[in-house]
């Protein structure tokens, strides 16, 4: 069967299954959307910008299991693309972005709306081809959806020449794909798991720290059953909240620079410290020098080995997909006469419990201003913790990480690594288009709303229901408070001082706006919001200015050198 090079594009992604392209046209692409056109397999969403349509393929990956698709056309629409890609890369989402290119005889000629798509996507894709024969491309995209989505997730990137596009060859479409200089090992080493649980049987002060490798490697039971099964304390990441329920009474909070007070103590005092799926980055442990102790052993379970003692010297490293690492684990377990101290174990729950009377995420509840806090523990209440929640970048990201708690994994949806303001409501697009009739939630603040607020006109047209909930403290909230404390608060540009008026833009978009200015009225219009099942509803809480994010490790400090809210 002959088809051109866009035929072959569509039927690709078609044999995939995929059903969601977000994209942008323009003239490279032009060939692949007039297929796109001829079918209805796969269906398109028209983003205003193409930085959107990655976020909302990011947002679409997150809270499913399956790969998000975006397609931009060449020049400025892969330049524009970049920080979307960014953004999953550092966040290891699988994603499969299709870019147009300029025809290939112009490549090198400073055509229009050329850019070396390759060189500047090379250091924030997990792989990327620029495919010059048509010949080359089912298999080209075949490789693209396997190298997402297996070993360590991450972006690929298929660049496609018009002239390509516009070719024709015979169509197979291969139902397997291996490649000899990728072979992940998904296999845990047998010896180095006896040996580290072993050590978690002997522990007497024992710690779990569970990432984004949990939630992406659909791990979250295997990691709920193991922490049980031995009666650990466990703490989340930013990236792995939900994958130990946020209600359990063995979670001790997120840790890291704004984690709760015990969790970042517990995992500084702890003697076996095990690592799952995580990745012991600059926002969780603070100062590598100050987290270092010579009577503490540390476990170190992920995909990527080169994650593995890059910046904190592990003693039992284990390489291999989490879910079936912790699956060994509890067999070993279940099939052992030895159990955990039990006595050691509750002395250290006693010292656990001690650091949790510091009450560290206390906040002034009876203010005459609205505190942010209070919203987002309201819309844990009235969504009863079941929504998707999806955030931008700030402070507004860490109280939703703070006061929402994530019982499921895959329903908290945030920029973690490259922290991109800009994310919330594309990635929200993503969500409610993979999750149809469920409750989606966008908490934002009116610096990030502002970078991508043209995907409101996305949201109208495909009928998008989502909650956006602006704690609006007219503020650069995050900048504001390094400055404050660092800076001698020397506000230099973080005051935004010329704000739209946010009910009047979601209504100029098709939307409902709604204005929320005093504390007794938070909950009314949360509850007022989610009863319009069918609207996207923008909410413009205007929240206390001052507040700020507490508990706080400043930069280059231990994660035992937290400043509370009491000490200021």
């Amino acid at each position: 069967m002959q088809l051109t090079g866009a035929e072959i594009t569509i039927r690709c992604l078609q044999e995939e299954g995929v059903e969601y392209v977000f994209g942008y046209p323009g003239g490279a692409v032009l060939n692949i959307y007039d297929e796109l056109f001829k079918q209805d397999k796969v269906k398109h969403v028209l983003v205003r910008h193409e930085q959107g349509a990655v976020h909302a393929a990011d947002g679409y990956s997150r809270s499913s299991t399956k790969t998000g698709v975006a397609l931009v056309t060449s020049g400025p629409g892969v330049t524009n693309a970049v920080t979307g890609i960014a953004t999953a890369y550092m966040d290891s989402i699988p994603l499969v972005i299709i870019t147009g290119q300029v025809p290939t005889h112009a490549i090198g000629q400073d055509a229009f709306q050329e850019c070396d798509t390759v060189g500047i996507t090379r250091p924030c894709v997990k792989h990327n081809f620029l495919v010059k024969d048509v010949r080359d491309l089912a298999l080209t995209i075949k490789k693209a959806f396997y190298l997402a989505a297996t070993g360590r997730p991450g972006p690929v990137l298929v660049d496609i020449p018009k002239d390509v596009t516009q070719a024709t060859t015979e169509f197979t479409y291969p139902k397997t794909v291996s490649l000899r200089s990728y072979n992940p090992v998904t296999k845990g080493h047998a010896g180095q798991i006896k040996k580290a649980v072993q050590l978690l049987l002997d522990a007497k002060r024992p710690m779990v720290y569970a990432g984004g490798g949990v939630v992406l490697n659909n791990a979250a039971p295997q990691l709920t059953r193991l922490v049980r099964l031995l009666g650990f304390p466990c703490t989340n990441t930013l990236m792995g909240l939900g994958a130990f329920p946020g209600t359990d009474p063995q979670f001790t909070g997120m840790l890291g620079m704004h984690g709760t007070y015990e969790s970042n103590m517990a995992m500084q005092h702890c003697d076996v410290l095990i690592a799952v799926g995580a990745r012991f980055d600059d926002r969780v442990i603070g100062n590598p020098e100050h987290f270092f102790r010579s009577d503490r052993k540390i476990i170190h379970i992920d995909i990527d080995p080169s994650s593995i003692s890059k910046r904190v010297k592990v003693d039992v490293p284990i390489v291999g997909y989490v879910g079936d690492v912790l699956d060994e684990m509890v067999k070993i377990i279940e099939s052992s006469p030895q159990r955990p101290d039990p006595a050691a174990l509750k002395a250290w729950w006693a010292d656990i419990k001690e650091w949790q009377r510091k009450d560290c995420l206390r906040y002034d509840a009876k203010s005459s201003l609205i505190k942010p806090q209070f919203v987002i523990e309201k819309l844990y209440e009235i969504t009863k913790g079941d929504a998707f929640i999806t955030s931008d970048v700030g402070q507004h990201q860490m109280w939703a990480a703070q006061y929402y708690k994530f019982d499921k994994p895959r329903r908290w949806i945030n920029s973690g690594g490259l922290g991109t303001m800009g994310f919330g409501l594309p990635a929200a697009m993503g969500v409610q288009l993979v999750n149809p009739g469920a409750t989606v939630a966008c908490v934002t603040g009116e610096a990030s709303i502002q970078m991508c607020i043209q995907e409101l006109s996305t949201c109208k047209q495909y009928h998008l229901p989502i909650k956006l909930v602006n704690l609006n403290n007219r503020y650069m909230g995050m900048v504001r408070q390094w400055q404050e404390f660092f800076y001698g608060n020397r506000y230099a540009e973080s005051y935004m001082d010329a704000l739209p008026d946010f009910v009047k833009l979601a209504e100029a978009y098709g939307h409902v706006g709604v204005k929320v200015e005093k504390p007794g009225d938070v909950e009314g219009a949360l509850r007022e919001a989610f009863k319009l099942k069918d609207r996207l509803v923008f909410l413009d809480v205007i929240t206390d200015q001052t507040e700020n994010v507490f508990p706080m490790v400043p930069g280059g400090k231990g994660l035992t050198e937290m400043i509370l809210a009491e000490e200021l």
